[in-house]
């Protein structure tokens, strides 16, 4: 009710591989919320089979809140959340399988761009004013987005600045796992390494989630989407929205 025909087209389609493109202002996110509730009622998908992301926590509570209007209950289970979030809470119930403890640290922006400053001037002494520790840090999360380990950066890194960034990435990463902790971009990295080398935590989130639904698509990064696409290659009910 109150959809118009290409939104109705788009909630009603088939469970499988789908991209939704529209323009701002179109009803994109009625679309998606509106689809979860299409999933539940009329193919009678558990709200805990269900994986929602979008890129705020104040998205993902407004969108929980929406879906429970179109069913006219509690979805109860469902995981409707960031990517970060959910990696998070995926990585707790999976640390020991890629050798961190359940309760590992994450170090936030300022944890992050103060360890990298340590490394450049404690350990490699370097001048942080011509290596600036916020600089490094982008570089080396830009490389972390695209899945690029500091092993590959190092061994392919070309000219001064990426040379020490590639040395600081090495040191910062061995730092980061001696500590039990990982930053922002670890939740995504080390949750796409999981689902694509280890096939037993893939069949078993491939399994929890039978439907994955992503908003606000066309911000996604690589590991983002690799992530998203493990966890759909079995049952490919993937939908997206962008």
């Amino acid at each position: 009710t109150g959809l118009n025909p290409a939104q109705l087209e788009a909630v009603v389609a088939e469970p499988g591989p789908i991209l939704v493109v529209a323009g701002a202002g179109s009803g994109k996110t009625r679309v998606l919320t509106h689809r979860i509730a299409h999933l539940v009622d009329e193919h009678g998908a558990a709200p805990s089979s269900i994986l929602a992301i979008t890129f705020t926590n104040k998205a993902a509570g407004e969108m929980a809140e929406r879906v429970n209007r179109a069913l006219g209950r509690s979805a109860t289970g469902m995981w409707v959340m960031t990517f970060h979030a959910a990696c998070a809470r995926i990585l707790r119930a999976e640390a020991t399988r890629i050798g961190f403890r359940q309760s590992f640290s994450i170090y936030d922006s300022s944890d992050q761009v103060r360890l990298v400053r340590s490394i450049i001037e404690d350990d490699l002494g370097k001048d942080s004013k011509r290596y600036p520790a916020r600089g490094v840090h982008a570089r080396i999360s830009d490389a972390k987005n695209r899945l690029i380990s500091a092993e590959q950066f190092a061994d392919d890194s070309d000219g001064y600045f990426d040379t020490t960034v590639g040395e600081v990435y090495l040191r910062y990463q061995s730092r980061l796992l001696e500590a039990g902790a990982m930053d922002f971009d670890d939740l995504l990295v080390h949750t796409a390494n999981l689902l694509e080398q280890i096939p037993e935590a893939r069949e078993k989130w491939q399994t929890a989630f039978k439907h994955v639904l992503v908003d606000e698509y066309q911000d996604t990064n690589h590991a983002q989407y690799r992530l998203i696409r493990s966890l759909a290659a079995g049952h490919r009910s993937i939908f997206v929205v962008g």
